[in-house]
């Protein structure tokens, strides 16, 4: 009977590794890697090299062990207001959703898919890469919900050819369910259901009906509800037990990968505190400057 293959050691790119620990930036150290500076289990490490839990990684006189353990991860909801878009910068100088996000130590924030610049409401981001690629990939059939405004006439066989499917540019498209939500004269509410996330697929799938989407908004991605509360413009921090649950739903293990990071050897010095250190004998520092009151992240409900 033949084993079961086991699942591949975790590895991270040095670059990496050494920014988190406090080196310098990557941009900065993947020069000194192309330099020769840095080396991986005594051989000198070339760019694109990656390293796994007990390698050793040296810089100049810092010696480090990679060590793991089980990641800790975060995940929050925003609430996405008109006029941002989800990128990270853009050159036209346009606010970005990440404007205002709280700062996250050793990992960055990953959308969950997308949300047009047109687009409010629900938007769903995380640190943790592999939930969020699971999330998004269609083999998941996680279903997003989407409340819209419709300017035109709508009647019953329409709603049933957009429930059956239609030919958009990019291939077939449909809605998983369409739920009339009211509303007075040409201008209706509908609540609809995607199972994947195309580029403005809600609008082109009512585009192809001749009617034009005025107003949309996400209020659901799979088992996250947008909170009533939640103003635009302001996120909410998931728990842990969330976070497992979404990890569930997206075929993926309760507990997520480890996570690497470098530890000094004994005896070497590593890190920025090498430079700042008093010699012997030195004088004592003075007082030291009152910090200033630590301002809470924009848009945090908290």
């Amino acid at each position: 009977m033949s084993e079961a293959p086991r699942a591949a050691a975790p590895s991270a790119r040095l670059q990496k590794l050494l920014a988190d620990a406090g080196e310098g930036s990557r941009r900065g150290l993947e020069q000194r890697i192309r330099d020769g500076e840095v080396r991986l289990n005594g051989s000198v490490a070339t760019i694109g090299s990656s390293a796994s839990e007990g390698d050793q990684v040296a810089l100049g006189q810092a010696r480090y062990k990679v060590v793991g353990r089980a990641a800790h991860h975060r995940s929050l909801v925003y609430n996405k207001p008109l006029g941002e878009i989800t990128t990270r910068s853009d050159p036209e100088g346009r606010p970005t959703v990440f404007d205002r996000l709280p700062s996250v130590k050793g990992g960055r924030w990953v959308a969950v898919g997308r949300l047009d610049i047109n687009t409010t409401g629900l938007l769903l981001l995380t640190t943790d890469g592999e939930l969020a690629n699971a999330m998004m990939h269609p083999s998941s059939q996680i279903d997003r919900e989407y409340a819209c405004r419709v300017f035109g006439d709508v009647d019953p066989a329409m709603i049933q050819r957009l429930k059956d499917g239609v030919e958009l540019e990019d291939g077939p498209a449909r809605f998983g369910d369409v739920v009339d939500s009211g509303g007075d004269g040409e201008n209706h509410w509908f609540h609809v259901t995607l199972m994947e996330g195309r580029n403005r697929e809600v609008r082109r799938l009512w585009a192809s009906q001749g009617v034009t989407v005025s107003r949309l908004k996400r209020v659901r991605y799979g088992a996250v509800f947008l909170p009533h509360r939640l103003r635009m413009g302001s996120w909410s921090e998931l728990e842990a037990r969330d976070h497992q649950i979404l990890r569930e739903d997206a075929g993926l293990s309760a507990a997520p990968e480890r996570q690497l990071s470098l530890r000094p050897l004994k005896g070497t010095q590593a890190g920025p505190a090498r430079s700042g250190r008093r010699k012997a004998g030195a004088g004592k520092p003075g007082p030291r400057k009152p910090r200033p009151a630590r301002r809470k992240p924009q848009g945090s409900k908290r």
